[in-house]
Parts: structure tokens; sequence; C-alpha cells
């Protein structure tokens, strides 16, 4: 029997112990849920934090923030009380208003999990039942097999106390930063759409992280340091810690090193592939992801041992001569992962600390927000359905749903005659090419500008086409992308829905359950479509040949600027990655070691089809 005087429940109690003395910021969950468009994941950590499950909110959209703090207030009974728009301050206070909102939410579901029977149907006894093999799921398989009703009370009393909420952790894309205007006046730096969303995570109750993506923003790292939620307390915990998501190396150390100098540490280096993901796509020179998880693999404690000086020195200028540093750092990685073996040999070659999972998961009703209709064109996507467009007004190619009614309402106003979109939002109002404030390029007013001056411009017609198209391609992906949440929650009827899946949503079969898709993640079950799927890292490598086809093309064109020097660096990087993969296939098995191998054999054949000759002083040995 397991009771207070009985060795094994002393046992028991004293694991317990150690795991509540630990960071009890980490999920118990091998993956977490990225942060997807920006109504997509707006609330699901409502809906998956009381299962231990990690997820991220884009806080971009505080006009969708607003909406959604008020339907959550009219489902929870709360009062709710507006911060109009016609006030100068409202993005930040929304944003912390909201973020507190869901922090007092999700700390109500996990105390009442908690405090639930672990009856047939529970919430309690689903939390157990998602987890993966781990300790705490083990102490709960012993409790279920456990006959005695007294030690079996015991051991549930312990099983509560693993319970822990997932993160709720936040996402910024730094370079979306354009300063504010009221009444004809510019606003100070902390109102700008960058600044002020962190100012408004920063004032935020949240205990958790923010994903800082997109790139390097200076004003705003330095704004970071005006926070003391930032900063290690006096026992080193950190209360808002920062994630960065880069696609290599170097762009990490550079950021990391500016952050450092502020004091500030970044504690986890969230790995995305520059191609294979969803979203925005931030493709490398043909580097590809597993030469990157293999550097920071190399480097982990050296970049560890180098900002914990820099982060230490600044501190100690700042006057903050007793915090403790922090000394250790996550490895995440996403981006194009599909099956439990991928994700398991990630975490195993590599280290990593967590694996994201984001457009599966656009499938998974319980867990974001699509609209039904959007749901159903989603299942039945093909390839050709997948586009990396040019519809994303920051000119980053993006990774988009071409049979989505975004896109459809787009190619409907260009054959109407009227190209681009009313500006409603104007979170990309960024140039001012053609304007002295700042205008969007994705709407009506910068479209007609610039096809007018398009049309009295002398270039050649195919070079002409390519600028023309260039300009219409561009969609109100800050109205659209909130489309999914405002049509599935009736806050906007009329919303037209983009969806910014990535290429691996054509390998999902059907609309799946919470339950469905972690078996699928933890190899339990299997949802995905019959027939051949590629690896995700060939996957990868076919998406950066086809880049670089593109490339070429454009090139070939007239339509952009690449020099021989680029296109053979590209080639080498591409060659370089093949090498690498020839030896990491030895860790797979015999069956995937063989289908890997003949794939990266055609794809070798295909890049030197492409670019056939003026690299052999680039290529290395065992390349061809």
């Amino acid at each position: 029997m397991l009771s207070p005087g009985n060795e094994n429940f002393s046992e028991l109690a004293n694991r317990l112990h150690i795991i509540m003395q630990s960071d009890n910021s980490v999920s118990p969950h091998s993956f977490h849920v990225p942060v997807m468009g920006t109504g997509f994941t707006i609330d699901t950590p409502l809906k998956v934090a009381r299962y231990g499950i990690s997820s991220v909110i884009s806080i971009g959209d505080d006009i969708l923030i607003e909406k959604m703090r008020k339907y959550h207030c009219d489902i929870n009974g709360i009062e709710y009380e507006p911060i109009p728009s016609d006030e100068y301050d409202c993005r930040h206070r929304r944003i912390t208003a909201y973020l507190n909102l869901i922090d007092m939410l999700v700390k109500k579901h996990i105390e009442e999990l908690r405090n639930s029977p672990f009856a047939p149907g529970s919430d309690i006894l689903r939390y157990f039942q998602l987890l993966p093999e781990s300790p705490p799921k083990k102490d709960f398989l012993d409790m279920q097999r456990t006959a005695d009703p007294e030690e079996k009370r015991n051991r549930q009393s312990l099983l509560r106390r693993w319970i822990v909420p997932g993160n709720i952790d936040v996402n910024i894309m730094t370079k979306v930063d354009g300063d504010k205007y009221h009444k004809g006046k510019m606003l100070p730096p902390k109102y700008a759409t960058a600044m002020s969303a962190l100012w408004g995570y920063a004032e935020s109750s949240l205990d958790s992280s923010i994903v800082l993506s997109a790139g390097l923003n200076r004003r705003l790292f330095e704004f970071i340091a005006e926070f003391k939620d930032f900063f290690p307390d006096n026992n080193g915990h950190i209360k808002k810690k920062i994630i960065l998501k880069v696609s290599d190396y170097r762009s990490a150390i550079i950021q990391a090193k500016l952050l450092a100098r502020h004091g500030l540490w970044v504690s986890e280096y969230r790995i995305e592939s520059g191609l294979n993901c969803g979203g925005h796509a931030f493709a490398t020179k043909g580097i590809l992801m597993g030469p990157i998880l293999g550097e920071f693999q190399r480097n982990r404690e050296e970049l560890v041992k180098t900002l914990n000086m820099a982060c230490a020195k600044a501190l100690r200028s700042r006057g903050d001569m007793a915090r403790r540093m922090p000394r250790e750092i996550r490895i995440t990685v996403q981006g194009g992962i599909g099956t439990a073996e991928e994700d398991l040999f990630l975490r195993k070659c590599y280290d990593v600390d967590s694996t994201g999972w984001g457009t599966p998961f656009l499938l998974v009703p319980e867990v974001t927000n699509v609209d039904a209709e959007h749901l159903k064109k989603l299942v039945s996507a093909t390839s050709s359905d997948i586009s990396l467009s040019g519809c994303s007004p920051l000119g980053v190619p993006f990774w988009s749903l071409s049979t989505s009614n975004s896109e459809i309402t787009r190619r409907r106003r260009i054959e109407d005659g009227r190209p681009g979109s009313p500006c409603p939002k104007g979170y990309l109002r960024l140039s001012t090419e053609l304007t002295k404030y700042p205008i969007c390029p994705a709407s009506r007013a910068y479209q007609k500008m610039k096809l007018e001056s398009l049309s009295s411009s002398n270039l050649p017609y195919r070079k002409l086409k390519y600028e023309i198209e260039t300009v219409v391609s561009k969609s109100c992906i800050c109205l659209d992308l909130a489309g999914g949440a405002t049509l599935k929650c009736g806050l906007d009827k009329c919303a037209q829905t983009a969806v910014c899946c990535g290429p691996s949503i054509v390998d999902f079969t059907k609309v799946a359950t919470l339950d469905e898709i972690i078996g699928h993640i933890y190899g339990r079950v299997s949802i995905l479509r019959n027939g051949y799927r590629p690896h995700m890292l060939t996957k990868e490598l076919m998406l950066y040949i086809k880049h670089l086809r593109q490339e070429l093309e454009n090139t070939s064109n007239g339509n952009i600027c690449r020099t021989d020097k680029y296109f053979r660096k590209f080639k080498h990087n591409l060659l370089q990655g093949i090498a690498y993969y020839r030896d990491l296939a030895e860790q797979f098995d015999l069956k995937q070691k063989e289908s890997f191998l003949q794939d990266l054999e055609k794809l070798y054949q295909e890049i030197e089809t492409i670019l056939p000759a003026a690299v052999s002083e680039l290529v290395i040995e065992g390349a061809g």
C-alpha cells in the first residue's frame, strides 16, 4: 500500500519535490504550438495550456485582440470595459488587458483541473492520457493499476502536483514597427507598432516568453531593457524570457550579442526552416536545416559562456551586482515536421529541447481558429494550392493557400480594374516611396499610384509585366489573417480569410481532434495521407532547389539582380548540405536510409542540371 509512511510513497514524494523546485515553466510535452498568422492561435492557450501544452499568441493586431477580449469576457461572464481605438495609447493597453485575461483564465482552468476527480471524461484524466512516455505518465499508469482505494487516493493526490500549465508565449515581428501618428503628429517611439506590443506584454502579469521574429530591431532591443521583468531576479529567475526565432546561427549570434550588451539573456533559440515553414519565409542562401542545427549543437556551450560573460558585464555596469545570471539555453526547432520519427530524430540527433508543430494544428479546431469553409479547403488542398506567394506587403515571400477567400477576392479586384485593398488596420503602412506619410503596399491607394507610375515608365515589356504582377500580388493580410478567428467566433461575418499554411498541409488527410494530433506526434497513431512523403530534410532541399530555379529565371529575365558569385555560393551550400546528409543517413534505419539516399542522389543530379559548371573550386570532397 502507498501511504505517507511507506518507502515507495517517500520516494515518489521526493521526486515530485525535486520537480516542483525546478523550473516550472518547462512544459511536460516535447512539442509546442508556434504562432500562426494573427488569428489562428490568438486564444490557443485557453484551449491547450490546461493540458501542459505551450503555445504562442501573436500580439501584432490589437484590433483583433480587443474583439477577442470582449468575446472571452462575454462567454466567461466577466465585465468588459472597452479600450477605445481613438485613445492614442490604446494599443499597449489593449494588449496588456487581453494577456492578463488569458493569464487569469488559464490559472483558473489549472486550479479547476487540479481539484477535479479522476473520473471518466474529466480534464485531469485527459491531461495525463495526452502526456508522452515520462515519469508523470508512468506514475499515472501506476495509479490506474492500483486497486486499493486508499493507495489510489494517495497516488492521485501526488499526481495533482505534477500538473503545470503550458506557457502562454507571445510573438512580435520586430520589423513591423511603423511609427504612429495622432492628429497628424508623430508619437514617441514607444507607441510604434512593435514597440507598443512589447510594452503591452511587458506590463502584463504573464510569466512566459516573447518570441522575437523577422530580424534585428535596435530600438526595440534597447526598449526591452527598460522593463525589469526581462532581467534575472536575485535567484536567477527571469519572469519574461526572450526567444529568438532564427533561420541560421549567424543571425542568432548577432542578435544575441546585441541584446547581451543591454544585459538581456536569450533563453531560447527557435530555429525555423528558411523555406519549409508556414507564413513568411526567410530563405538562407542554400544553407539547410541539418547543418544549421549541427552548428548550434557544436557551439552551444561556447554560446552560453560568451553571452553569459557579456550579460554579466552589462548588468554590473547597471549596478545589478547581486543578480544571478542564468547559464542555460533551450534550442528548439520547427518547420515541416510531419512524423513522430522525424520529431524523435531531431530531439535525439541534435539534442533539441522541443519541436514546433504548426501547420498540422490548422486541422485541429479544438486548438486553432479556422472557419468551417477553410477547414474543408485545407483538407482537400493539393501541392498546387499552396504557393510561396508575393502577397505580403512586407516584400517577404509568404506561404499562402491560393484557394482562400482572401486570394479569390484579390484576384477579383484585379479583374474588376480595382486592384488593392482598403487599409482598415494599417499595421503595414511602412512605405514612403510615393507619399509623405507611410502607406501600405497592399492598399488601393498605393497600388493605384504605383501602377500609374509604371504605365509612364520605359521598362521593357517583360520587366514591366513582372513589376505590375509584383504590385498587384499584395493583399491585406493585416485584416484577412484574422478572418479565421473572427468568422469562427461570429465577430465578422464578412471576413475574407487568408491562410498561411506551410507546404506540409498536403500530407494530412482530415480534421483531427487534439487527442489524434498528439497521438500522431508521439507515434501512437498516424493521420498522414497514404503514399510517398519525402523526409522533412529532403523536402526542404527540394524547396531550396525550386527557389534557386526561380531566382535564376528572374535574374535571366532581368527582373532581379543576382551575381554569379551569389549562385556559386548558393550551389556550394546546397552541395555541402547533401554531403552532410549522406553522413547523417547512417543514423537512419535501413529502409529509411535507402529512400533518403535515393532522394539525395536525385536532388544532387537536379542541382548539377541547373548549375552544371563554374563551381568546381567550391565543391567539397565527396559531394559529387
